[in-house]
């Protein structure tokens, strides 16, 4: 598949070409109808950055469940069978295929550039790693996964997390201009080779997909690739291929120009600008629904009755609460020494209901995790686990606030027993915070 064969391609290379224009065209274009079923359920008058992400972020799923290699074998078996087709049908003809081969990776290029283009912007606006929540910064760190302190280490730094979504960013324009489609694809190969490993290192939910942009960026380089060994390490001379296909019809032109306008357009412009309100309004990895007013803090649980006994406090009982986190949103997260089925999905995804988002506890064990809802007039909180493992339990819990730091809660607990508890502030300083308040010049006094 060598693009400078502008008149003769030799048998095998026809032969491998049909191959991967077929394999290729499967991997990049949507054939499968639960695709398009996606794109009638968004509702387009009020279009948001997850839907245009979830339309970036395709790869052709043959199997129900995570994604895995298998599809990609399924792929290349209609490749092979395809190609075989294709060669008996056109073993009589002399044609040559650099119109196809043109197209092809023009259709990869566009489909990487998207790709890349989706994970970059909620980068630049760090939504995809954000800053701990208030749980996460109390819980011990050996409670997390790996992939969980990876992406924790990243919210931390949120200027090295938008630098990062911006070299994707470039990366994918570059894809989207023919002249500069290789310097993309190189650019690309660093860097999401470095996510590929990073998913592997720590156990990452999204090795098939980095891989799969990986090999799209390696056929893209494929059109230049000889051309830059020639020069770069053979230091020989070598001529750019030219090669563009002839249009003879108008409607051709403006076809081409319209498409590469709305890729543009719906996926670079409206996209940037979607997940940028997304970022001040609507982040996706925690709720945006706000708490009980005044609360957000971690609480030690000074006292702790069960039914008629009261329990001391233990970090060994399975019963008694240890600590209590109020986050800014309806989120309160208990510690205790009760297990936790970890819920450890690591699958990027963007979730438009509060229900449904579930980063803070994704990876974490060591606490149980209750979105709640208020009833002031009865000071009631009905709260639910979040974890998908315990979705059928829900507290019922009254409140009250003799001061600003106390809050007692009683009322029944998962098991239905009788539950009371007195929980106060804990007037707690956080490093990386009095960092950002100080400054990196200044001393700090914890």
């Amino acid at each position: 598949m060598n693009a400078q064969h502008t008149n003769q391609w030799k048998g095998y290379e026809k032969i491998a070409f049909r191959f991967f224009f077929i394999y290729f065209l499967v991997q990049a274009v949507p054939f499968d109808w639960g695709y398009y079923k996606q794109v009638f359920a968004i509702n387009w008058a009020h279009l948001k950055y997850g839907d245009i992400f979830q339309l970036a972020h395709y790869m052709p799923q043959f199997i129900s469940g995570a994604q895995s290699f298998a599809g990609w074998g399924m792929v290349a078996a209609i490749a092979a069978i395809g190609a075989i087709i294709w060669t008996v049908v056109d073993s009589n003809r002399t044609v040559t295929y650099n119109n196809l081969y043109y197209w092809i990776r023009a259709i990869v290029r566009y489909r990487l550039a998207i790709g890349v283009i989706a994970y970059g912007f909620i980068k630049v606006f760090p939504l995809q790693s954000p800053y701990p929540s208030l749980s996460n910064l109390n819980t011990n760190y050996g409670d997390f996964t790996r992939w969980k302190l990876f992406s924790i280490s990243l919210g931390i730094v949120p200027g090295y997390e938008s630098f990062l979504g911006l070299v994707e960013v470039v990366a994918g324009l570059l894809l989207l201009y023919r002249k500069t489609a290789s310097v993309g694809a190189v650019v690309i190969l660093l860097f999401t080779g470095n996510v590929f490993m990073s998913n592997i290192a720590y156990e990452g939910g999204e090795v098939v997909y980095s891989l799969y942009l990986i090999v799209l960026a390696l056929f893209v380089l494929s059109w230049d690739l000889q051309r830059i060994v020639t020069l770069l390490v053979l230091q020989k001379p070598t001529t750019p291929n030219r090669f563009r296909p002839v249009f003879t019809a108008k409607w051709q032109v403006y076809a081409r120009f319209g498409l590469k306008v709305f890729a543009v357009f719906f996926f670079v412009l409206l996209y940037s600008f979607k997940t940028a309100t997304g970022y001040k309004h609507d982040p996706y990895q925690f709720p945006v629904t706000k708490g009980l007013p005044k609360t957000a803090g971690i609480y030690n649980v000074s006292y702790f009755r069960i039914n008629a006994d009261t329990i001391a406090y233990s970090r060994f009982d399975p019963v008694r609460w240890q600590d209590v986190v109020f986050e800014e949103w309806n989120t309160i997260s208990i510690r205790s020494n009760r297990p936790v089925h970890i819920d450890s999905n690591n699958v990027e995804r963007i979730n438009a209901a509060d229900a449904d988002k579930t980063y803070e506890l994704e990876g974490a064990i060591g606490r149980h995790y209750y979105s709640y809802t208020v009833d002031t007039v009865n000071q009631l909180l009905t709260l639910q686990n979040k974890n998908k493992f315990y979705k059928d339990e829900q507290l019922q819990l009254h409140y009250t606030r003799p001061n600003d730091s106390t809050i007692q809660l009683y009322g029944v607990n998962e098991n239905r027993d009788s539950v009371f508890a007195t929980v106060q502030r804990i007037n707690k300083k956080y490093l990386l915070k009095e960092v950002e308040r100080a400054g990196r010049s200044k001393s700090l006094k914890l």
